[in-house]
């Protein structure tokens, strides 16, 4: 069964409108307009709100881009999602250190935790970014929390996270590490988890610089994964912000690999941001899910 979901519980973050292949978002109090190439209908020329940006990333003809601050804003600050606090800092490559429209799925990840009224759970967070996914199943009572990324920065950026939603007391082990070789080497432990959450890039590079296609890779990378899913394993996400990889696709991919062996049910759908004005939506790729019951 497929369906969408939208992050519709923020009150820190807000998409304000789109158009024109950008999107103006308030982080908090900070406005910020950046590049996003699904929005390719016109701007409302109407709307003011445009011209209240404080900062713009302009993407350069040779790969990259620049911040242009407006006006003087801070190096980063924070944003809250309910009982969790997030850094926020404008990088390079038009990032924010935050994906919000993952806060649908740490919304289900949380409550599925809860629900379960268990106290062993070990949930796996691969290519984990700054955390968000991590921060959400830790505060949400999971036993233990490892959180996965190649990037030191990253690593460093999460743990940041975890001070500032008060979660040092939690068991989180931070690992810098190429998720594939970490994969294998928790089957050679015989280590295994309850919740796995994946978010793994488009296209990057290996441990030895060898170009990761996520289209090529996402099938054996997901029937590694269900090798570390416990019997009593409660769920799986998978995010893709891969252009023109399909709902269907990554539906038909679950199935062959983590639905085959373990049952359960597989939901697969867009992930979406509700925007302001007009009442429109932004669509920020698709994510699947296998669960248990």
């Amino acid at each position: 069964m497929d369906m969408n979901q939208c992050a519709e519980n923020w009150k820190d973050y807000e998409v304000l409108d789109t158009g024109n292949k950008e999107k103006l978002e308030r982080w908090n109090s900070i406005i910020l307009r950046r590049p996003d190439p699904v929005c390719v209908w016109p701007i409302d020329p109407k709307n003011p709100d445009w011209k209240k940006a404080d900062a713009i990333y302009h993407r350069s003809k040779s790969g990259g881009g620049h911040w242009e601050t407006v006006k003087n804003i801070k190096e980063f600050w924070t944003i809250g999602y309910k009982d969790l606090q997030f850094k926020i800092s404008p990088t390079g490559f038009k990032h924010t250190g935050l994906f919000p429209e993952q806060a649908a799925n740490w919304d289900f990840m949380m409550d599925t935790i809860q629900k379960s009224c268990r106290d062993d759970l070990r949930i796996l967070n691969l290519f984990a970014y700054t955390g968000g996914a991590t921060m959400a199943c830790a505060k949400a009572g999971a036993s233990e929390v490892v959180h996965v990324d190649a990037s030191k920065g990253m690593v460093q950026w999460a743990k940041e996270n975890m001070h500032l939603s008060h979660l040092e007391d939690h068991k989180i082990r931070f690992i810098v590490d190429d998720v594939v070789k970490f994969v294998k080497r928790e089957q050679r432990r015989n280590r295994t988890y309850h919740g796995i959450i994946l978010d793994p890039p488009s296209y990057g590079r290996g441990p030895k610089q060898e170009l990761w296609k996520l289209e090529d890779q996402i099938y054996d990378l997901l029937a590694e994964c269900q090798k570390l899913l416990a019997d009593d394993a409660l769920f799986l996400i998978i995010n893709c912000y891969t252009t023109g990889f399909t709902l269907s696709a990554l539906h038909e991919i679950l199935k062959r690999t983590i639905q085959k062996e373990k049952g359960g049910h597989i939901e697969c759908g867009e992930n979406l941001l509700p925007v302001s004005h007009n009442q429109g939506i932004l669509p920020c790729g698709i994510f699947g899910r296998w669960t248990s019951d």
